[in-house]
């Protein structure tokens, strides 16, 4: 099975695994229960947006973070083509206007993967499978 990582799930694994729910934190350990696991690349602008918010810190370069956090086994940076970046604007409704979750959604159906999130707008959302 595919997953993509929520925003938030792939900051927590690299910082803060403990935030992770049990199944997350043993799938994640474990690549030989997941055929790859996605990052749309919407995430490491969002993780550049905390940073310059001033929500969460690091102890190295941001450039440095970012690099080592993408090293995860078995992990893709998907790209934001045309056709996801439409998709997220069309999906079926009702999902919230949040940008980067649209992408990471719009992402997620184009893969036929699940979203690994937390965020109860995307589990409670019917057109995607999640995982937490």
């Amino acid at each position: 099975m595919k997953y993509v990582l929520d925003t938030h799930a792939w900051i927590w694994w690299n910082m803060h695994p403990k935030q992770l729910s049990q199944k997350v934190r043993t799938l994640l350990s474990t690549p030989k229960r997941y055929e790859e696991l996605l990052l749309s690349a919407i995430s490491p602008w969002e993780f550049s947006k905390l940073l310059e918010k001033g929500r969460i810190g690091i102890s190295c370069s941001p450039e440095e973070w970012i690099s080592e956090a993408l090293a995860m086994p078995k992990l893709r940076l998907v790209p934001l083509t045309p056709t996801i970046a439409y998709r997220s604007t069309s999906l079926p409704q009702p999902f919230h206007h949040d940008p980067v979750d649209q992408i990471i959604v719009a992402t997620a159906r184009e893969e036929n993967a699940t979203v690994i999130t937390k965020d109860e707008a995307i589990k409670d959302y019917s057109h995607v499978r999640t995982f937490w």
